[in-house]
């Protein structure tokens, strides 16, 4: 590769279909923003394997470079904040969705969206974390802002061998906490125990519709899932509960009731990491830096190439995917 001529996997429709190819681009082809970064890695989400195989209206502009993930060096720069050389994260705003993505061994991005690149952390560890890893450090933050400590109780994780869920888990245990996770996969249980889970319950458990108040069990949540097993959650929360709710893949629909919020002080803390303001972001990752086990990362994340991503893309749509998938733009 050269900085002049470079591969990109570009999404195209084609009859109402989404066709995923590898280009040969030039600095030409890209958007006209304000920082040029070589990008070494990208990373795998449910998002990107929505928009790689046309599921759902991921994609809002046409062509497109996918992938909501990047970390590399800047290249070029027309902003006072970043100078060549520079090694920056980016994740979110709507990149790989509005705008050109990390599939790309050369992107250009607005700096506004970049985060610099913690020191202790390299970008293939940092794309390991990705989006997932992100949105897992602010649930934990929202849950550590509703004074739940590890001496509180016992903690839940939903969708725990996912992304996200396997984030929280090992961050939560190492932190100290008693951490349940909930899977569907019974070959994930020996996963999450070495995350740090202390106890493992199955989807269908979690799943089945609960009175408006169930006896409580948790001090403390992070929520993947949504739908009938975010109720349950609700209604076995204990007093002055708190649950960080960051996805949908179960529903995005909620079948419970006021009582867990006014009979047990319980908060709903919604999380988002796309539109996360800067100052907390970088919050986020320099915690994850000094916070997330370095060898955990090892275990959560399997490496590919761009060559790969469409079929692993099909993978995560099937929900065949445990941990984490990281891009090597130069495989």
């Amino acid at each position: 590769m050269t900085t002049d001529t470079f591969k990109a996997l570009v999404l195209e429709q084609e009859d109402g279909k989404t066709v995923a190819d590898i280009h040969q681009l030039n600095l030409s082809d890209l958007p006209d923003e304000d920082v040029l970064v070589k990008v070494d890695y990208s990373s795998l989400n449910y998002k990107d394997g929505m928009a790689v195989t046309g599921t759902g209206k991921i994609v809002l502009n046409w062509p497109m470079v996918p992938g909501i993930d990047m970390a590399g060096t800047v290249v070029e720069s027309a902003s006072d904040s970043y100078t060549a050389g520079d090694k920056v994260v980016l994740t979110g705003w709507s990149v790989g969705e509005k705008y050109w993505g990390g599939y790309s061994q050369m992107q250009r991005v607005k700096s506004d969206w970049l985060v610099p690149l913690p020191d202790g952390i390299s970008a293939q560890q940092a794309m390991a974390i990705g989006t997932a890893g992100l949105t897992a450090m602010l649930c934990v933050m929202a849950i550590e802002d509703g004074d739940i400590t590890k001496d509180s109780g016992k903690v839940v994780v939903t969708g725990a061998a996912g992304g996200v869920g396997s984030v929280a888990v090992a961050l939560l245990a190492k932190a100290g906490y008693e951490v349940t996770a909930v899977s569907g996969r019974e070959s994930t249980h020996d996963y999450l125990r070495a995350l740090g889970a202390s106890e493992i319950l199955s989807r269908e458990e979690m799943s089945e519709r609960s009175r408006p108040l169930e006896k409580s069990r948790w001090v403390g949540a992070v929520d993947t899932v949504g739908g009938e097993m975010l109720a349950r959650i609700l209604a076995e929360m204990d007093y002055s509960g708190v649950v960080a709710a960051c996805g949908l893949a179960g529903s995005y629909k909620l079948p419970t009731t006021v009582m867990p919020f006014i009979l047990r002080n319980v908060r709903l803390q919604g999380v988002d990491s796309v539109m996360c303001p800067f100052e907390r972001r970088t919050q986020a990752w320099q915690r994850l830096a000094s916070d997330l086990p370095k060898d955990m990362l090892d275990n959560i994340g399997q490496l590919v190439s761009l060559e790969q991503v469409e079929e692993k893309a099909q993978a995560i749509m099937q929900g065949q995917i445990q941990g984490r998938v990281v891009v090597d733009l130069n495989a």
